[in-house]
């Protein structure tokens, strides 16, 4: 006889390890492979984890608290804004062929293309995820 509730708590842990194998990926995209970090914020944003609702579990890889995280994956345009200096008195920037300080600034806006960075580590891993998916399915099948 089959054990479905063995075979459904080996996928749900190996969906928690193949989730965090994906997230490592995703930070790999931010260190040079996709976009080349910065601050950082964006990496240290990233969390992963599962959703299980007793029939399905699902895995996933997000950035909680960074506005500019969806931009940067999907592309986009920002509009036209005033940068203002806040915790300064002025805004330094390079430019008319040296420093420039300035209290504001107008920005005309950006046009960002698309990076992908999550879909890229995905795309990258897919294969992968589902071999490994298949063979826990199996080594549980045998187990029981």
């Amino acid at each position: 006889m089959i054990d479905v509730d063995a075979i459904e708590r080996v996928l749900a842990d190996r969906v928690v390890d193949l989730a965090q194998q994906l997230q490592a990926r995703v930070k790999d995209n931010l260190s040079g492979a996709i976009l080349n970090q910065r601050s950082g914020r964006l990496a240290a944003s990233l969390v992963s984890g599962t959703n299980e609702d007793g029939t399905d579990v699902e895995g996933f890889v997000s950035s909680e608290g960074v506005p500019y995280a969806a931009i940067q994956e999907y592309g986009g345009k920002t509009a036209a804004h005033d940068i203002i200096a806040v915790k300064a008195k002025a805004l330094a920037f390079a430019g008319g062929g040296g420093t420039v300080f300035a209290k504001s600034v107008h920005h005309p806006g950006s046009l960002i293309p698309a990076h992908g960075y999550l879909a890229h580590a995905l795309a990258d891993m897919q294969d992968a995820i589902t071999a490994d998916l298949k063979q826990s399915v199996l080594d549980a099948l045998t187990q029981t």
